[in-house]
């Protein structure tokens, strides 16, 4: 199981990218955190969220 945002849920194995897509996130406007460490957007598609990690994900949005 991984932690995402607090929320327990069945992703080990998936990539950030994969996950942000299903979850229907706009990859555009937001930024995730793994384990403490911030994933470039150039590292979604290669990073694969592994069984215990712990993530955020942070959406954007616009305003004034």
């Amino acid at each position: 199981m991984v932690k995402v945002n607090g929320e327990l849920l069945a992703i080990a194995g998936k990539t950030a990218e994969e996950y942000l897509s299903e979850a229907n996130y706009d990859t555009a406007r937001v930024a995730i955190e793994c384990n403490g460490r911030i994933i470039p957007k150039a590292e979604y598609g290669k990073t694969v969220f592994l069984d215990g990690d712990s993530i955020e994900v942070v959406s954007f949005v616009g305003g004034g």
